[in-house]
């Protein structure tokens, strides 16, 4: 044994294995705080951005339209990434559909100015540099004609103002056209608000995204980003009777249900910041300031006020006047969690351990789901799949290289939540052994899928 311990110490691949795991680990610790700070609905989006895979988001139907906005805000100031909110509904045409996903380019920074048109005539940089158009060079005649006097008092004509000739067209140096502006693109998190309610066609070319990674318009193809997530936003009384299309809703990796008591905390802070912009405004424009104080009011050069000009030119100005309409030059502030990130926790998530007996653990829990009374249908194999997947993507976030019992429980909860259907009552299987219709309604009802999996758990040995 001190032999083999000995050999294994003297391994150059062992040793190179630990120092990665060790330097994970250390990435990995400033990391947990930002993590531990999100919200239910955060990690939930985290978890599908480690995977690469997709989730499905529901609530009570009052509050769909506040946890897309909450989502959306999440999707910009958590993530960084792009999103756009897609309102589905009965009469939505594919072409309508894959019009909504779709986000205009980032357009560059452009001046104001507009591009000047190639004149026919000689320019005046062509001219010799005896002096400038309004300082007429040494030597030349002083004296107006008629016709210049009465065009512009004070001005001199040019110096060869007599020796300007026309030149060809074709003497003039060919104009490149503009570069044709990029297309429009499919942004990173698109939030597919009450997608059940849309044909089941909708729901089928949102299946052909997510397997393709991208979607046919009339005159092109649009290919998804990377990362790319389709989120469909449902109402729904309880988060088990949130689905969509079986085919999409096997695809969508997990499932989480928001309580509205739980609050939107993002959406929230954002109506704080509106109010407190407000109040700004309102303290600055005042219309009993005394005349003493200095201000300086952001706007477009061709309309500056003389004011603001004196005290720009003074330096002595400290309180600016912000208009409604002048452009904030605030940074955005960085994302909570960035691509680093995600790209650390998705190989701490493939390196991550589990033991036998976890896996036997988590394979009596597929089981016992699958034999399960209520459960009509049984169990997929993708959900299998998404289960290993999930479970170790959930062992970084608590800062384990390993994966626990009660790690495979919580992945299963949110795996099965909108996968598991209830059997009808004269479908159940003891129906056929003679069992009594109205006991087995009695049995069966108001059984979720929730109710499902914490029997199963709750009738599975954990091991020790």
């Amino acid at each position: 044994m001190a032999a083999a311990a000995a050999a294994a110490a003297d391994d150059p691949q062992q040793q190179q294995q630990q120092q990665q795991q060790q330097q994970h680990q250390q990435q990995l610790a400033p990391l947990l705080d930002k993590i531990h700070s999100l919200s239910d609905l955060e990690l939930a989006v985290l978890l599908s951005l480690i995977a690469h895979e997709h989730c499905l988001i529901s609530t009570e139907a009052d509050s769909v339209d506040e946890l897309a906005d909450e989502l959306r805000l999440v999707a910009t100031r958590t993530f960084g990434l792009t999103s756009v909110i897609v309102n589905c509904h009965a009469h939505m045409t594919l072409d309508d559909f894959a019009t909504a996903l779709l986000i205009p380019p980032l357009s560059s920074p452009t001046t104001n100015a507009k591009p000047r048109s190639v004149s026919p005539y000689h320019s005046r940089s062509n001219d010799p540099p005896l002096g400038s158009y309004f300082q007429p060079h040494p030597g030349a005649s002083t004296s107006a004609t008629p016709a210049t006097a009465t065009a512009t008092p004070g001005l001199k004509p040019p110096p060869h103002s007599s020796s300007i000739i026309p030149i060809s067209p074709s003497s003039v140096a060919p104009t490149h056209p503009p570069p044709p502006p990029p297309p429009p693109q499919i942004a990173n998190i698109v939030l597919a608000k009450h997608l059940d309610r849309a044909p089941r066609a909708i729901q089928i070319q949102a299946l052909e995204l997510l397997r393709t990674r991208r979607i046919f318009t009339r005159t092109s193809v649009h290919a998804a980003p990377k990362p790319f997530l389709l989120v469909p936003v449902l109402g729904a009384p309880s988060g088990g009777q949130a689905r969509v299309t079986p085919h999409l809703n096997d695809w969508l990796y997990i499932a989480h249900w928001h309580d509205p008591a739980d609050g939107f905390a993002n959406l929230d802070d954002e109506d704080d910041d509106d109010n407190d912009d407000n109040d700004d405004i309102s303290n600055t424009f005042k219309p009993n300031d005394p005349p003493t104080t200095t201000t300086t009011t952001t706007t477009d050069n061709n309309n500056t006020n003389p004011d603001d000009s004196a005290s720009i030119a003074s330096g002595t100005s400290v309180v600016k006047r912000m208009t409604p309409n002048s452009p904030s030059t605030t940074p955005a502030p960085p994302p909570i969690i960035t691509e680093a990130d995600l790209l650390l926790l998705a190989h701490l998530a493939q390196q991550a351990r589990v033991d036998v007996d976890v896996a036997r653990y988590q394979m009596n829990i597929i089981t016992f789901l699958r034999m399960h009374r209520a459960v009509a249908g049984g169990v997929s194999p993708t959900a299998t799949q998404h289960l290993g997947q999930l479970m170790r993507s959930l062992a970084p976030l608590h800062g384990l290289d390993y994966v626990t019992p009660s790690l495979v429980g919580l992945a299963a909860r949110k795996v099965y939540l909108h996968r598991l259907a209830v059997v009808a009552p004269e479908r159940e299987r003891s129906m056929q052994w003679g069992s009594e219709l109205a006991a087995v309604e009695a049995l069966l009802e108001g059984v979720g899928p929730e109710d499902v999996v914490d029997d199963v758990l709750g009738m599975v040995a954990v091991p020790q």
